[in-house]
């Protein structure tokens, strides 16, 4: 090794402070020069030379002598003491006023326990076991851990190591796998924990991770990141979390995020303050109502959430919503989970739908919510399913039924099992109810297989129609008309020019056919054969006030939004029943 020069003895001088043992060091560059022989620039010294102008009285130089490096015999293990193990050269100093340290050069080894320390040259304070170390740093702990720098202070009472790079260098710790680059590096020997405060960079087999402030244990592998926190992955996948603080293990390659955080992928953008990210399997398990953006732009968010970035699975527990974009919908529940690939999702627990594509949003209810899509060889389209006890309500209608499936390719939803429909004071049930929507607005509705229409016209009297298939036709979400075949019957109590009711008209034929105005009826017709009568309400009997299948299912109707989950014992039962139309065929 080469022996230091002049100007970097100055350099280190003016260093002043910085380091554990950097107070020394003022005195260590003027002893520097004079035993390595540099040409002599203290006045005093007897090699100066001397001003034509004044003569100085002579000062004498402290004396040094240079002494043979010796290795001492003792235990290398002895708790807290570092030995000096060889050096090309070593110098001391007698003087009354020196601070004791040797100043040591040309291949310096330190020894602390199984912790070895090299170095170009060195002071070593012998009686506290602490030195300070120049050029060519390294630091070895058997063969796995390594420290890399152009200074080192060692502080031996405090077990305080600090590193510092060279400005073009930065100082790097190497454990197996890991390396941590920084300028400046506190290593912490009795904690056995690294850190520094002025930035730098873990990086891994498998991540980069970048901050202001950093630790990290080569015991434990794990690290503690904190302001302008940056992770990346190392390999194809493309991810980068952003953080203020951040917990990661270098082994597992876990991150725990304690701050809140953005992960944005190729697939996702993840927002939490609490969570687990496995970088390594690409999975997220998060809490305190994280909040998944998927690239379609969907979002699940619950109190508790899984998400697979590679497979686009996402999971969530307690209080579950999953809003859908491109269908102005949000699916919500205890319990749901979202395939973004499949396009499908599912919940459960207190499950509910939301469908906000008007101005007035429809609630639905369903102990089990499913959305998916259905493929052919020809063709796909996305369907949703609700199952059973299905209730929903809306401002303008309100329903129920055991189960519900709406087809986006046909824009059909389709009502089984007893299947009601109010909305104002008309009601209808059936068999099957088909409602076809055109822009999110009702079109038409069909009952194929069995209908009934009541509307209610004050206290016990009712407007009543039935037949074996009836179609509704809709303009701007309002009745206009009305198509009865098969079977039909039909009771009528007209209004009459003073807003009262006097009679009641019952009728039955094969077909029926009714005009509306804004839902009010202008206009009916009958054919081809009409039997009927007409009876004055003073004289009419209550057995003809309804028609055989009558039913006023008012006490099962929604009331709100949250009445949704409400299912009466009334309904429950109704679900048992046969259909319908089985009862109809009974009584015929």
């Amino acid at each position: 090794m080469q022996d230091p020069k002049s100007d970097r003895m100055l350099r280190e001088t003016d260093r002043g402070s910085r380091g554990c043992n950097g107070w020394r060091r003022g005195r260590w560059a003027v002893a520097c020069l004079m035993a390595l022989g540099v040409p002599a620039i203290l006045s005093g010294h007897p090699d100066a030379p001397k001003s034509p102008a004044t003569e100085l009285p002579p000062v004498n130089p402290p004396k040094r002598y240079e002494i043979k490096p010796t290795v001492p015999s003792t235990d290398r293990h002895t708790p807290g003491k570092v030995f000096l193990e060889r050096a090309d050269r070593l110098w001391t100093d007698d003087s009354r006023d020196s601070i004791a340290y040797q100043i040591l050069v040309g291949n310096v080894q330190f020894r602390k326990d199984d912790m070895f320390m090299y170095c170009d040259s060195a002071h070593f304070y012998d009686q506290e076991g602490s030195f300070d170390a120049f050029g060519n740093v390294r630091m070895e702990q058997g063969d796995t851990l390594f420290v890399y720098a152009d200074e080192l202070n060692y502080n031996n009472p405090e077990e305080m190591a600090v590193f510092y790079g060279n400005g073009v260098e930065e100082v790097r710790l190497i454990n197996k796998e890991v390396q941590l680059t920084t300028d400046v590096f506190n290593y912490d020997l009795g904690q056995d924990l690294g850190y520094y405060t002025n930035g730098g960079t873990l990086a891994d087999t498998a991540n980069v991770l970048t901050s202001v402030y950093g630790e990290y244990s080569p015991a434990t592998k794990d690290a503690q990141f904190r302001l302008d926190v940056v992770l990346k992955d190392k390999g194809e996948r493309d991810f980068t979390l952003t953080t203020e603080e951040l917990l990661y293990n270098t082994d597992n390659h876990i991150a725990r995020i304690v701050k809140p955080s953005v992960i944005v992928t190729d697939s996702a953008t993840v927002y939490s303050s609490n969570g687990m990210y496995n970088t390594e399997a690409d999975t997220t398990r998060l809490y305190d109502r994280s909040l998944i953006k998927t690239r379609r732009g969907n979002t699940l968010t619950g109190d508790t959430l899984f998400y697979d970035q590679t497979t686009g699975f996402g999971e969530a527990w307690g209080n579950m919503i999953l809003t859908d974009s491109a269908r102005q919908s949000a699916l919500e529940g205890g319990y749901g989970c979202y395939f973004e690939k499949e396009d499908s999702s599912f919940a459960t627990i207190r499950a509910r739908l939301l469908e906000y594509s008007r101005k007035d949003t429809l609630y639905l209810h369903g102990d089990t919510i499913r959305t998916y899509v259905q493929r052919s060889d020809s063709d796909s389209t996305h369907i949703m399913t609700a199952y059973p006890r299905v209730r929903f309500w809306r401002v303008d209608l309100q329903g129920l039924c055991d189960s519900l499936s709406v087809v986006e390719r046909d824009s059909l939803m389709y009502m089984h099992r007893h299947p009601i429909v109010w909305s104002g004071e008309r009601q209808v049930f059936g068999n099957v109810i088909q409602v076809h929507f055109n822009d999110s607005t009702v079109d038409w509705a069909k009952l194929p297989e069995f209908g009934f229409v009541a509307e209610h016209i004050g206290d016990e009297f009712y407007n009543q129609l039935t037949g074996r298939e009836m179609l509704a036709q809709f303009v701007d979400g309002s009745l206009s008309q009305l198509d009865v075949s098969g079977n039909v019957e039909n009771i009528m109590l007209p209004q009459e020019n003073d807003s009262t009711y006097n009679k009641i008209i019952s009728s039955t034929s094969s077909y029926l056919t009714a005009h509306f105005n804004d839902s009010t009826l202008q206009k009916l017709t009958m054919w081809p054969d009409v039997d009927g009568t007409v009876t004055p309400l003073y004289l009419a009997k209550k057995s003809i006030y309804y028609l055989p299948q009558f039913k006023w299912y008012e006490a099962l109707r929604p009331k709100d939004k949250d009445d949704i989950f409400n299912v009466p014992p009334e309904m429950e039962a109704l679900l048992k029943e046969p259909d319908p139309g089985v009862r109809r065929r009974r009584v015929n």
